[in-house]
């Protein structure tokens, strides 16, 4: 966008461009929103930034009546895959915080040097400013949620100490902790225990989708999952955790059971990843739906007819990337059913006992955690059942992450994901789509080999064979993953019980040109 879209944003106050870039005002000194109910301010006085680290390094203050750090993520951390987005979405997993400039800039193959001067020429400000950004919004949204006592918040936003706690809050909002806190009304006090955010998306959001996604592939034991609840347990930096998020009321709550506090801000990163809550359901929705063309054909007719049914899709991503690697693997050529019995066996011989605490009712949380990789390595071959060479694959896999030889992670060039995998014995190109499509969250992945995505383009009229498939689906670039979620929706059976939904996959069976057969896989 450049200067006069985005003016023209900011007149209009389309909230659907809150977290997409801000707008910082010369003649007040702070930035806002763009949907800020302020009086637009003159074009002379305007300037537009990538992120509020960028405004805050110019010297403007946040707005005090728009809250612009109370907004979804931006899309384009998605929708890149330069080293700018890639290094954001590290950023926001916490990796500054536990390995430093340092730690970063190697995960991402450069050095710290490069890696500064390329953040502060395209984003406005440098890996540590971006960091300190992003544990000034934890800190904010949790002085005006939860009543944490004021060292607990320090602490769980990744600050170092309540000293620069103090300092970072009072420059970035231009008020003190306590005023933040005393201007805000908090929501209910949570369940003991429990840490409650809400999370922020755009509308629409089709939360009974990605809700039933997760349903269907609910491993017993590490996951709980419901129409309208999600819950599970996760190994995170600090040590164990387990979260229940619930759709109520028509927003998307959070609560966090944490062993380290200073967890949270990578726990919510990576539930926004699995929720897809930074889309722009807008965009891809008007370009799924040919919005705009005239005279559409049947085929594209019946595409149009799939997004109106189900508005603001989303593509359901990981919380572990070394898991979802394992499910794909182990999902492949057979049922979704079959897969989830197979987590389940490893899960109880190889993950680790999960006690969330003796106040807790034991039935409704999770009792396992999912293996990690060295467990997986141990258990795996006399545990799986199935073709000798899956197994075999699993193993080499566990064998290979475990020792530091594979890294896989949100931060991932796509093509080099790719390559690494490709390049493992039993992994083909379509593994490697899907583990793009919800490690990266790329959304611009057409899994043309996937049997269920042909037979979905086929009820809808459209060529089934992979090339044609992929020559008639390139004039949906950039949002083809979300075309396979529509797909997939076209080819699922009639929707059965309470957490049936438009994105149940069906049990049929995807190739996978270099892999064995591959299957619909577990989430």
């Amino acid at each position: 966008m450049d200067f006069d879209e985005r003016y023209r944003i900011i007149a209009s106050r389309d909230a659907r461009f809150d977290g997409q870039f801000i707008t910082a005002v010369q003649s007040t000194g702070i930035y806002c929103r763009p949907s800020c109910p302020a009086r637009t301010p003159k074009a002379s006085n305007v300037t537009f930034y990538e992120t509020s680290a960028a405004a805050h390094e110019a010297g403007y203050r946040a707005c005090k009546r728009c809250l612009p750090e109370a907004v979804p993520g931006t899309p384009a951390w998605n929708l890149r895959d330069d080293l700018a987005a890639r290094a954001m979405r590290l950023i926001g997993d916490g990796v500054v915080e536990r390995e430093g400039v340092e730690g970063l800039s190697r995960r991402l193959g450069y050095s710290s040097r490069h890696l500064t001067r390329v953040l502060t020429q395209e984003l406005g400000a440098g890996p540590l400013a971006l960091s300190r950004a992003h544990r000034a919004q934890t800190a904010r949204t949790l002085l005006t949620s939860t009543d944490l006592p004021m060292g607990d918040i320090a602490f769980a936003a990744g600050f170092a100490s309540i000293r620069q706690f103090n300092e970072t809050v009072g420059e970035v909002f231009e008020l003190t902790p306590s005023e933040i806190r005393a201007r805000q009304s908090r929501a209910n006090a949570a369940a003991p225990g429990a840490i409650e955010l809400a999370l922020p998306y755009r509308e629409p959001f089709d939360a009974a989708g990605v809700f039933a996604w997760l349903a269907a592939r609910a491993i017993p034991g590490v996951e709980i999952a419901t129409a309208d609840s999600y819950t599970r347990s996760l190994a995170l930096p600090g040590g164990p955790a387990w979260f229940t998020v619930r759709h109520s009321g028509g927003r998307l709550l959070l609560a966090a059971h944490l062993t380290a506090l200073g967890d949270l801000p990578v726990l919510v990163a990576r539930i926004r990843r699995l929720f897809d809550l930074d889309a722009d359901p807008v965009a891809i929705d008007t370009a799924l739906a040919d919005a705009g063309r005239e005279a559409l054909d049947a085929p594209r007719r019946a595409l149009a007819d799939s997004v109106a049914a189900t508005p603001g899709i989303r593509l359901p991503g990981a919380v572990d990337a070394h898991e979802m690697l394992f499910r794909a693997i182990i999902g492949q050529q057979i049922t979704v059913a079959a897969a989830r019995t197979l987590l389940h066996r490893l899960a109880v011989a190889a993950g680790s006992p999960f006690d969330a605490g003796a106040s807790v009712d034991q039935g409704a949380v999770p009792t396992l955690l999912f293996p990690t990789a060295a467990q997986v390595a141990e258990h795996a071959g006399r545990v799986l059942t199935g073709p000798r060479a899956k197994i075999a694959t699993v193993v080499a896999v566990a064998e290979a992450l475990a020792a530091g030889e594979l890294e896989l992670s949100a931060g991932d060039d796509s093509a080099e994901l790719r390559r690494r995998l490709v390049a493992l014995p039993g992994i083909g190109d379509w593994t490697a789509g899907y583990l793009a499509m919800r490690v990266l969250g790329s959304p611009d992945v057409l899994l043309t080999g996937d049997v269920a995505v042909r037979t979905g383009a086929r009820a809808l009229g459209f060529p089934d064979a992979p090339r044609a498939l992929a020559g008639w689906a390139a004039s949906y670039a950039p949002w083809r993953s979300y075309l396979c979620l529509h797909l997939w929706r076209a080819a699922a059976p009639p929707p059965r019980g309470p957490v049936a939904s438009a994105t149940t996959v069906p049990d049929t069976t995807a190739p996978d040109t270099t892999a064995p057969a591959s299957k619909e896989i577990p989430a």
